[in-house]
C-alpha cells in the first residue's frame, strides 16, 4: 500500500481546477455520440417519405417501424445502466456506438416493411444505451460548478444531428437515393466508436468507486492534472461518494433514493410524453388548421430550434440555483404558453414566435432533466439511475404516439391538443417540486448550486 501523505480525493480535484483540454475532449466525444445517436433517431422520418412512394406503402403501415426503434431504445437504456455500473462507462459506450452504426448499415438492405421493423429494433437498443451513458461520463469529468452547464452542451448535439441529418437527406436521397442516409447514418458512429476505443478515458471517479489499481487511474489523474506528482499516490473519492457497496438496482430503488427515483421517472416520462406528441404530430396539426405543408415544416422547426437555445439556458441557470426550482419554473412556463396557441394561430410571425419559446422550455427543460439525474445519484449508481430515467421516459414517448393519434381520431384542433399538454406539464412541475422536498437530506453530490444549499 501506498504511504499515506500522497492521498489525492478526485472529487476535489476535478472540483477546485478550471475545465482542462482533457476534460474538453471528453464533452467533445460525448457532443459527438448525442449527435449520431440524434441522426440515427431521427433517420427513418426522413427516408419514410421516399420509401411510401417506392415500396407503396402506407402511414399506418410504417408505423410498427417508429414504435420498434422505440422499443429498442427503451430497452437499451434499463439494460445499459447496471451494465455501465458494472463493467465501465467506456465499454458500455463503445459497444453501444458500434452496435446501432452496424445495425443502421444492415437496415439499408432491407427489401420490406418487415426487415425495417427487425433492424430498427437491434439499432433502437444501441441508441437507448448509448444516450444516457453520456450524460454519466461527461458529468463525472465535469466540476460540480459546471456540471449542468456542460451535460446540456452535450445533449444538444442530439438537435445538431437530427436536423443535419434533415438537410443531409434533402440532399442525398434525390442523388442517390435513400440507402445512402442510412449508410451515412452507420459508416459515422462505427468511425466514431473506434475513436472512442482509441482516445476515450474510463470516468475516473468510477475506477475510484470500483478500487481499479492506482496505476490506472494515475494515468487519467496525470491528464486531469498534469502539474501533479503522482508518486504513491493512492486515489479517494472523499466521504461522500463510498465505494459500491451493493449493486447498483438497489442503490437506485433504496429508501434513501426511491422517492427521488419515482419522481425523476414520472417526471421524464410526462416529460418525453409532451415533446414527441409536440414534435411528431406539430406538422399535421398545423397543416389542418389551414396552412400549406412547407408552412407546416417552417413553424415546425422553430420547435426543435428552441431547443439548444433552452438546453444552453437551462444548464447556466442550474449551475447557479436550485437545478429543481429552474426546471419546474421553466415547465410552469412552458405549460402556460400552450394556452397561447388558441390566440395566435392564424398569425404566421406570432405563431413560429410561440413555436420557438414553447421549444425553448420544453426540449430545454428535458435536457436540463439528464442533468439532474446524472448529479442525484452516487457514483456506484449513477449511469444505473440515468438510464433508468431514459428507460421510463422512453414509454411516454411510446404513448404519445398513440395518444396524438387518438386526440386527431376525436376530431381535436391543433389549439385543443396543445391546451390539454398543459395536464403532463403541471405533472412535471409537481414531480420537480415533490423530488426537491425529498432531496433535502441526501449526501452532497447533488447538481450544481443545490448542493450548495444542502450542506448539513
Amino acid at each position: 500500500m501506498s504511504n499515506a501523505s500522497n492521498v489525492i480525493n478526485v472529487r476535489s480535484l476535478i472540483d477546485d481546477r478550471p475545465i482542462n483540454r482533457f476534460q474538453w475532449l471528453v464533452v467533445f466525444f460525448g457532443f459527438c455520440i448525442i449527435a449520431a445517436d440524434g441522426f440515427d433517431v431521427a433517420i427513418m422520418g426522413f427516408i419514410a417519405p421516399e420509401l411510401k412512394r417506392l415500396w407503396h406503402v402506407t402511414n399506418p403501415q410504417l408505423a410498427p417501424v417508429l414504435s420498434a426503434a422505440l422499443a429498442g431504445l427503451t430497452l437499451g437504456a434499463l439494460f445499459a445502466g447496471p451494465l455501465a455500473d458494472y463493467l465501465g462507462r467506456k465499454v458500455v459506450l463503445v459497444l453501444s456506438v458500434f452496435f446501432f452504426g452496424f445495425w443502421t448499415l444492415v437496415t439499408a438492405t432491407s427489401t420490406d416493411v418487415t426487415h425495417l421493423v427487425i433492424f430498427r429494433f437491434l439499432t433502437g437498443l444501441g441508441l437507448g444505451a448509448a444516450m444516457p451513458n453520456v450524460g454519466t461520463l461527461v458529468s463525472e469529468f465535469a466540476p460540480e460548478r459546471r456540471r449542468s452547464f456542460l451535460v446540456t452542451v452535450v445533449f444538444c448535439g442530439f438537435t445538431v444531428g437530427a436536423a443535419g441529418g434533415g438537410f443531409l437527406s434533402a440532399w442525398m436521397i434525390p442523388h442517390f437515393g435513400w440507402q445512402s442516409v442510412l449508410i451515412f447514418g452507420g459508416v459515422l458512429p462505427i468511425a466514431v466508436s473506434i475513436a472512442l476505443l482509441l482516445f476515450l478515458p474510463e470516468s475516473v471517479r468510477f475506477l475510484v468507486v470500483r478500487n481499479a489499481p492506482a496505476a490506472r487511474i494515475a494515468k487519467i489523474v496525470q491528464r486531469l492534472a498534469p502539474d501533479l506528482s503522482l508518486k504513491d499516490a493512492s486515489f479517494t473519492m472523499g466521504n461522500a461518494d463510498a465505494p459500491a457497496k451493493e449493486n447498483s438496482i438497489r442503490t437506485v430503488l433504496s429508501r434513501q433514493y426511491r422517492f427521488g427515483s419515482f419522481m425523476l421517472w414520472l417526471g421524464y416520462f410526462m416529460a418525453l410524453f409532451v415533446v414527441y406528441l409536440m414534435g411528431s404530430w406539430m406538422p399535421t396539426l398545423v397543416k389542418e388548421s389551414g396552412y400549406t405543408l412547407a408552412d407546416a415544416a417552417f413553424i415546425a422547426a422553430f420547435f426543435q430550434f428552441g431547443g439548444p437555445a433552452g438546453s444552453l439556458f437551462m444548464g447556466w441557470c442550474m449551475d447557479r440555483a436550485n437545478p429543481h426550482k429552474v426546471l419546474a419554473t421553466t415547465y410552469a412556463l412552458g405549460a402556460l404558453l400552450l394556452f397561447g396557441f388558441t390566440s395566435v394561430a392564424q398569425h404566421l410571425p406570432l405563431l413560429c414566435a410561440l413555436t420557438f419559446a414553447v421549444g425553448f422550455c420544453f426540449n430545454g427543460a428535458n435536457t436540463g432533466m439528464n442533468a439532474l439525474s446524472a448529479g442525484f445519484y452516487p457514483t456506484a449508481a449513477r449511469a444505473t439511475g440515468s438510464s433508468w430515467m431514459h428507460g421510463v421516459g422512453r414509454i411516454g414517448a411510446v404513448l404519445s404516439a398513440f395518444a396524438g393519434g387518438q386526440m386527431l381520431a376525436w376530431g381535436w384542433t391543433f389549439s385543443q391538443v396543445f391546451a390539454a399538454l398543459a395536464v403532463p406539464a403541471g405533472i412535471i412541475v409537481l414531480s420537480l417540486l415533490l423530488k426537491n422536498m425529498a432531496s433535502k437530506g441526501l449526501p452532497v453530490q447533488v447538481v450544481g448550486a443545490a448542493s450548495k444549499a444542502m450542506h448539513h
